[in-house]
């Protein structure tokens, strides 16, 4: 029996070191309740009590980064939500300005110029063996015949 009220002990001490130690070290924006140093006095005065209050009640949780809104409910309430519209809206009114001037560069190309895949022109033709015959498959491969 004494065994475990020394183990108990030593265990209070412990959790009771921990406690002081992780409120002295704590940032001071997020302790609630009482200041610091008060803390370190209630927990140090009512050991196990002031340490189990000190992690239930005085540490505060983390501010969330980037949350302007925390209680924004719907998406056009979020700012960050309309800049990423207008900035994806910006940048379609790119891409449809980019496409329009390609277009209008493809119309200031002459027509009479003959296309990368029709590059012999579009009265010569490859049979299978590889050379050029004008016209209609199956002629005897001259000009003038």
């Amino acid at each position: 029996m004494v065994r475990l009220w020394v183990i108990l002990g030593v265990a209070a001490v412990v959790f009771t070191i921990y406690a002081a130690v992780d409120c002295a070290l704590f940032d001071r924006s997020r302790i609630r309740g009482l200041p610091r140093g008060w803390w370190i006095v209630v927990i140090l005065l009512v050991p196990i009590i002031g340490g189990l209050l000190w992690f239930l009640v005085g540490r505060g949780r983390a501010i969330r980064v980037g949350r302007v809104f925390p209680h924004a409910s719907a998406p056009d309430d979020d700012p960050e939500f309309l800049r990423r519209l207008r900035a994806d809206a910006e940048h379609e009114e790119r891409i449809r300005r980019l496409e329009q001037e390609l277009a209008e560069l493809d119309d200031d190309t002459p027509s009479n110029r003959p296309r990368p895949d029709d590059a012999l022109g579009s009265d010569h033709r490859r049979n299978d063996g590889g050379t050029e015959t004008p016209g209609e498959p199956g002629t005897s491969g001259r000009p003038d015949a």
